[in-house]
């Protein structure tokens, strides 16, 4: 039987809604067949039920982890041919190994069923809930494993293997669709007949081990890599390492940097016990002309295993020479006495280069010379392991060596690759409260000492999840129902993963006015709080104990009436609308396959201008890095130390699932290295809009770096970076023009003021008639006069009247002009908005004439071809005819989501992305 990786995929068929009749009496018999990697099981089938529920787990070995988000789930639902003659077939679903979500993680997710045809009646829905389980097997289980079968088990196997006949795969063909319970029966053989003999499963993996070796020997050639005509299976399993590719040998959007790596391991003395004290330590230093580095002291064990990169531009000798010292300490001082142990010498020119793939140059041992024989120092002989070579950036020592152009092991100048954290939307629902215990609560005092209470009490709850605190409105209560104030009302708060351990409600009386004592407060545990990913179900409400009080106790002092949820089907906007680089949701179960990957190479950066001065303020520098941000991913460079022209020349990837997005480049001074507390200073900033990029073309520019300083926009030099759009499939580029940018929950369920577009003209005539009416009984019946309520003359402000009457140039105060300025500046920063986003739509029509973004003008090309064609054709009354047929259709055939138009018109770029 084949090994399995120790991970299980568990598929949960919860239920179906609304199911197409199957059996001509309104009603159908469904269950659900599902196949994984060669792997089918089926549920129990539902009798004449139109809304199915199983709860049914089935279970799924994996055989390979690495290879599972490459696999297909495919489920199909069959109606049970007994009750009737007709189509069996009620629909399929199909899901990619990336939605497949962790255990503890997962959610009830409604799938629409798909077509097997253009012409099957298929409609509904099925509710799955997919995950998968990493399984650790025990040590017992292990040791069994490799204890070797006995005698009666290898002849039980052989006649078990004997008994099992060779079958060949079940082919789909329309005579199943029309035999579902001869499919059903087979589907449950499968599940009991027992598993083909391990040879079968050996020979396949050493098929399979045989064609990645090809696949290997072909991507190690030295060949150029056509990108369009790459395996769409190959580079998709490529874009799913999400790691920089500047260790790899395709890095052909930079330059190749050589380095001379020096690999210091360990050092052999002989006759140590009688030369060297208990006490000594080792080290070794490399001088390579001016250049000059120590490796870290080492006492006993005479280990370093340190690697050293030095920029071959910056060297300035032909030789290097590397010396070992012993450091013994001088008793009664805290300084110490150096000991040269030997010296090996190596020439440049006879040093061999090493480019991946080749394997990595081991080490050998070095005999060290003494120039002078020294008594304290031994008789010579002793030895030293390292390796020296000439190579790349590419190399994998380079990212742990001792870098000579950013300054050695600084952790501040290191290339670093970041990952943001996941964000959610936290909803918290206030219903009601029940059961308040008033008479904990600090009251009013009288003159007499008697505490009184208002007749009216006012409630709000204050919920609190890190440092986010939001408060409901106030609620009255009075009387009988002064204990059960009521709110329903929605308080909603940014959680990020790893999320806060609790979320805090507090009930607070707020009758006093300007005091608010606490009523009580609960906790409620962040990570057993339900998940939702749609708009199918809605969260169970939940009742939570109060405790506590103004007093900090732990009595009981009521209940909280609340329905609090993680919202997985949104996505949560931590970028400005119109510069986005990601709009994927929450929950990973509705992730979508990458359609394309982004190749970025960071190659250098010219005439940057000095930021900040150094020795002793006698000369300016500048220690630049890059940070590149698109999606969740952040990468940043290594520091170049005291350079204006600094050359990173690293590459790195990122996965695309859609085009309309941009990456984000910024260039910065490094000022936080070797301790010190000075702030980054931004250099310069730039943005690639990925649908402005034609698909598999390298473009090489460099672009100017400008900031915006209190004097003005200054230019900061130039940074020259290489960047490559990779699309394996351009269906699927074209369809992601026709969806929607944010996830479908932003659209049924917006986070914003729910809004009734077709009772809008409905409410407004409405209106206006109750107006006019009620009005009638208060016209005028005199003659009009001046009204000086219409010119607010009684509702103006003394500051605004002074203005009025203030001359020019004014005669007034600074303090009072500066806020007069500051009121102008908001009211004209709005209106500058609203100009702005009107200016936005008009710039998306012009860019879709003038090919800024190609592909969005290619569809629209392409319209615009057939639609003269359609108008010419078609007289003009069928057209009409037929749009008002189509606004009229069918509520069944109407969706909450943007029309395809819309789409593709919001996705047009505009000048905003290219404003500071």
């Amino acid at each position: 039987m084949a090994e399995s990786c120790g991970r299980k995929l568990v598929v949960e068929v919860c239920n179906a809604k609304n199911l197409m009749p199957k059996d001509g009496q309104g009603t159908a018999s469904a269950y659900a067949i599902v196949d994984f990697d060669g792997q089918r099981r089926r549920t129990k089938t539902k009798f004449r039920d139109l809304n199915p529920e199983w709860d049914e787990k089935l279970e799924f070995m994996v055989q390979d982890k690495e290879t599972m988000e490459s696999e297909m789930l495919e489920i199909n639902l069959y109606n049970d041919k007994k009750t009737g003659k007709r189509s069996n077939f009620l629909g399929k679903v199909k899901m990619a190994g990336t939605t497949f979500a962790k255990s503890s993680s997962e959610a009830i997710v409604y799938y629409p069923l798909e077509k097997r045809s253009v012409f099957s009646q298929i409609k509904g829905e099925l509710g799955l809930k997919v995950y998968y389980i990493d399984e650790n097997p025990g040590p017992a289980a292990a040791e069994e494993e490799k204890k070797p079968p006995t005698e009666e088990e290898k002849t039980k196997m052989e006649e078990k293997v004997e008994a099992v006949p060779e079958k060949e795969e079940e082919k789909k063909t329309e005579e199943e669709e029309e035999k579902p319970k001869e499919e059903a029966a087979a589907a449950a053989k499968e599940q009991e007949e027992a598993p083909k003999p391990e040879e079968v499963h050996s020979e396949k993996k050493q098929q399979q081990q045989q064609t990645n070796n090809k696949e290997n020997l072909k991507s190690e050639s030295g060949d150029v890599v056509v990108v369009g005509g790459l395996n769409e299976a190959e580079l998709l399993r490529s874009l799913r390492s999400g790691r920089s590719r500047s260790g790899s040998a395709d890095d052909d959007l930079v330059d190749r940097m050589p380095f001379l790596y020096v690999r210091v391991v360990k050092v052999k003395v002989k006759s140590e016990e009688s030369v060297a004290p208990s006490s000594s330590c080792f080290y070794a230093k490399l001088v390579i002309g001016t250049h000059g580095i120590k490796t870290n002291k080492s006492q006993s064990d005479k280990d370093w295993d340190q690697v050293f990169a030095f920029d071959k531009e910056g060297l300035n000798s032909t030789s290097l020479e590397l010396s070992v010292y012993r450091a013994d300490e001088i008793s009664g001082s805290d300084a110490e006495s150096c000991c040269c142990l030997g010296t090996v010498s190596f020439d440049l020119q006879e040093v061999p280069k090493r480019v991946p793939p080749d394997s990595p140059l081991a080490p050998q041992w070095y005999t060290l010379d003494l120039e002078s024989e020294n008594p304290s120092s031994g008789s010579g002989g002793n030895d030293v392991m390292l390796a020296v070579w000439f190579g790349t950036q590419s190399d994998e020592a380079f990212q742990e060596a001792w870098q000579s152009d950013s300054g050695g092991l600084i952790p501040e100048t290191r290339a670093k690759v970041y990952l943001s954290p996941k964000l959610w939307y936290l909803r918290l629902t206030v219903i009601q409260t029940q059961d308040l215990q008033l008479q904990q609560l600090s009251e009013p005092i009288n003159n007499n000492n008697n505490k009184v209470r208002s007749p009216d009490n006012y409630y709000v709850v204050k919920a609190q999840l890190g440092a986010q605190v939001f408060k409901t409105c106030r609620s009255r209560t009075s009387g009988s129902s002064a204990n059960n104030p009521t709110w329903n009302e929605d308080l909603v708060f940014v959680a990020a993963e790893p999320f806060e351990p609790f979320l805090v409600v507090t009930v607070e009386d707020v009758s006093n006015g300007q005091q608010s004592s606490s009523v009580g407060h609960a906790k409620i545990q962040v990570s057993s709080i339900e998940r939702r990913i749609d708009d199918h179900t809605d969260p169970k409400s939940r009742w939570f104990n109060l405790v506590g009080g103004g007093d900090g106790g732990s009595s009981y002092t009521g209940r909280i009436h609340v329905r609090v949820c993680l919202e997985g089907g949104y996505h949560v906007l931590d970028e400005a609308a119109h510069v986005t680089s990601d709009v994927r949701a929450s929950s990973k179960q509705l992730a979508k396959p990458p359609i394309g990957l982004l190749e970025v190479g960071i190659r250098g950066a010219a005439n940057l201008l000095p930021v900040k001065t150094k020795d002793n303020g006698t000369r300016g520098t500048t220690d630049a890095y890059v940070v590149a941000k698109y999606g969740p991913k952040w990468v940043r460079t290594r520091t170049i130390l005291d350079r204006f022209s600094p050359r990173w020349n690293e590459q790195y990837t990122w996965d695309v699932y859609d085009p309309c997005t941009v990456l984000t480049i910024g260039v910065f001074d490094n000022g936080r290295y070797k301790s010190k507390s000075e702030k980054d200073v931004r250099i310069g900033k730039i943005r690639v809009r990925l649908s402005t990029l034609d698909s598999n073309r390298i473009y090489i520019n460099s672009y100017t770096l400008t900031v915006l300083l209190p004097n003005g926009a200054n230019k900061m030099g130039e940074i020259e970076i290489a960047v490559r759009f990779t699309c394996p499939s351009w269906l699927s580029l074209i369809q992601a023009y026709t969806c929607p940018m944010l996830p479908r929950m932003h659209y049924v369920r917006p986070m914003a003021i729910a809004l009734c577009p077709n009772l809008v003209l409905p409410t407004v005539f409405m209106f206006a008639f109750l107006i006019i009416l009620l009005r009638f009984r208060y016209r005028q019946r005199v003659p009009l006069n001046i009204d000086t309520r219409l010119s607010y003359v009684e509702a103006v402000s003394l500051d605004e009247l002074d203005e009025e009457f203030d001359g020019f140039p004014t005669t007034r105060s600074p303090e009072q002009v500066r806020i007069r300025y500051d009121r102008l500046r908001a009211l004209a920063g709005r209106a500058q908005i609203l100009l702005g986003d009107v200016a936005a739509q008009g710039e998306r029509l012009e860019a879709l004439f003038s090919w800024k973004d190609p592909r969005a003008t290619g569809i629209f090309v392409v319209f615009c071809l057939f639609a003269s064609l359609m108008f010419y054709a078609v007289p003009f009354k069928a057209f009409v005819l037929v749009s008002g047929f189509y606004y009229l259709r069918h509520p069944s055939f109407r969706h909450d989501m943007p029309s395809i138009p819309v789409n593709v018109f919001k996705r047009l770029p505009s000048l905003s992305d290219q404003i500071m």
